[in-house]
């Protein structure tokens, strides 16, 4: 098989069009159809449908897109080993740290311990709330992940490697306590969080609905940046792991945090990773070091 089929049959799926993939490929339009007429006739399935709003993948194409990123990540990762075979480890490794999480707060020691290490990994770090992680490792788009959750998660392996403490940040004044706080002491406090479907969300809502008290949200961020802003401009309180918790404040002025309890919120975090396809040598690398940046956590 051609290997520049799979390319632009992944490039189709991920712009959601053949018009948009054929120019992001600089190819015919007529020629990239007919290179997806080709695969489809090699796997004697049906792999995209077509409609007016773009294409959609049928069940044979999303078993095909997941095949195709792990071949065309081990033929780059062939031609980057027999390129350096005998030198330092080399190629691309994609992972992924939740945002609102201590994983997010590794990424730059992440990025430059392995620089120091490890010059030839070419290191793709997403942080996004836009997608389950878990799916996209199982799609071949990730190699591996930290992430909030211990799963079972059919597809991965989860490794725990900690628990995450949840604590309120709020501008000074907001909240009028001398220590700690209970949940229903937050009862109508006005609320900056995650959306619904994160994790530190879902512990918080968790931890509302049991204390029977009413949680105020105002507003709902996908960035922690943006959500620091607000935090520090007074436009609300928010609730957030530890890690994230002491970013807000390094960012910030007259910014206080207080420990919650009846109930206390926290969530583990994992390191999750493929469990049908084994991990390369550079990704083994990166998992090696994310490992050792995380044993201080305790579970």
């Amino acid at each position: 098989m051609d290997i520049r089929r799979l390319r632009s049959f992944i490039t189709i799926v991920d712009m959601g069009s053949i018009t948009r993939a054929a120019d992001m490929l600089h190819i015919a339009q007529p020629a990239l159809s007919q290179q997806l007429a080709s695969l489809e006739t090699h796997f004697r399935q049906k792999l995209l449908i077509r409609s007016q709003q773009g294409v959609m993948l049928t069940e044979a194409g999303k078993v095909v897109y997941r095949h195709a990123q792990v071949i065309l990540r081990q033929m780059d990762q062939a031609q980057a080993d027999a390129l350096t075979a005998g030198q330092v480890l080399h190629g691309r490794v994609s992972v992924g740290l939740a945002p609102f999480s201590m994983a997010a707060s590794l990424s730059v020691r992440l990025f430059s311990e392995m620089r120091e290490r490890h010059p030839g990994i070419l290191l793709h770090i997403v942080e996004s709330t836009g997608q389950a992680y878990s799916q996209l490792i199982m799609n071949g788009r990730l190699e591996l992940a930290l992430l909030h959750g211990q799963g079972p998660i059919k597809g991965v392996k989860m490794q725990p490697l900690g628990r995450e403490t949840f604590v309120l940040v709020a501008r000074r004044g907001m909240v009028e306590a001398p220590g700690p706080l209970t949940v229903a002491q937050l009862s109508g406090l006005p609320m900056l969080l995650p959306p619904s479907y994160n994790f530190v969300r879902r512990a918080i809502d968790v931890a509302f609905a049991r204390s029977r008290s009413e949680l105020n949200v105002i507003g709902e961020f996908e960035a922690v940046r943006t959500l620091s802003r607000a935090v520090n401009e007074g436009l609300g309180a928010t609730i957030m792991p530890n890690a994230i918790a002491d970013r807000i404040v390094s960012e910030g002025e007259e910014i206080e945090t207080f420990q919650v309890h009846s109930p206390s919120m926290s969530e583990v975090v994992s390191l999750c990773v493929s469990d049908q396809i084994p991990l390369s040598e550079p990704a083994t690398a990166v998992r090696d070091l994310l490992l050792e940046l995380t044993a201080h956590l305790e579970l």
